[in-house]
């Protein structure tokens, strides 16, 4: 399936919209349990969600290909090869695995900051000793992408945002341009870690200078029948270009209802005015809450 299931809600109690904090360890084997009947078979991980990668290796996920993240690079290391293989050999033990399916740098500007290929080179190294399949990176805007497409360095996988009023992928040409160069898209934040499912009484003030964004999407999916979930859901999933979408759960119910979802019906065309690069917006990171 295209799904892929993150669990940055497995070791800490990440979202806007998270009412219930960090899952429950048997809730995990629940819900891992449900991806596994709906062949959902990819996991989404980082080194930084909290205690995730430790939870994942005490229910067992030896059947699912793991796509991790390392930890942003201190300005001080010296050693790169020596820093990266440690994080790696960390994260494996943590999860109980011998390999990862990928293995993602959770900020580009690595790439940019150390010396041009060293970083690169090490990643390139472990995917040849078979510890990583394939390697990639995690990106917040596709200005990431011009500025690393100067580097002679291949990326297996890239991970971004992309939803109904975050197309910048889109806009920028890069959609198209990763997936006529065999590149792997797995996008994130389809939900916009759940504001697009909130009620307008259940948003933070913060959103309130956004109100019309709002009223307008809900003006369209009532128009067309539709719910918040199946609308921002099918969305994603539409788009040929992308290979995972990652979506999180709380439980095993939001997962079920996930699946249900989806559907392989035509797309209803997506009106231009809900299209928005506001950054303080759609980059969860500049939220102020």
């Amino acid at each position: 399936m295209k799904l892929s299931l993150g669990t940055v809600q497995f070791g800490s109690d990440y979202g806007v919209s998270n009412t219930s904090g960090q899952v429950e360890i048997s809730e995990v084997e629940d819900i891992l349990r449900e991806a596994e009947c709906h062949n959902i078979d990819t996991l989404d991980t980082a080194a930084v969600y909290g205690s995730s990668e430790n939870i994942l290796g005490k229910v067992g996920v030896n059947q699912f290909d793991i796509v991790t993240k390392l930890p942003p690079i201190p300005k001080n290391v010296n050693n790169i090869d020596l820093w990266v293989s440690g994080h790696v050999k960390s994260s494996l033990s943590r999860m109980c695995v011998n390999s990862v399916s990928g293995l993602l740098l959770h900020q580009s500007t690595d790439f940019l900051e150390t010396p041009k290929r060293r970083l690169f080179d090490s990643l390139s190294r472990l995917k040849d000793d078979g510890v990583v399949k394939k390697i990639g990176v995690s990106i917040y805007n596709p200005d990431e992408l011009d500025a690393l497409e100067n580097y002679d360095m291949k990326m297996d996988i890239v991970q971004a945002p992309f939803n109904i009023l975050d197309r910048r992928l889109e806009v920028s040409g890069w959609l198209d341009k990763l997936s006529q160069t065999g590149v792997e898209l797995h996008s994130r934040s389809v939900f916009l870690q759940g504001l697009l499912l909130q009620e307008k009484n259940q948003r933070n003030p913060y959103f309130n200078k956004w109100s019309d964004y709002f009223n307008k999407f809900n003006e369209w999916i009532n128009d067309t029948n539709q719910t918040p979930l199946s609308a921002t859901l099918n969305f994603s999933y539409s788009y040929e270009q992308i290979n995972k979408v990652i979506v999180g759960v709380q439980n095993k119910s939001q997962l079920t209802e996930i699946i249900t979802s989806i559907s392989k019906s035509p797309q209803y065309s997506i009106p231009d005015e809900l299209i928005i690069d506001d950054p303080m917006l759609i980059n969860p990171t500049n939220w102020k809450l």
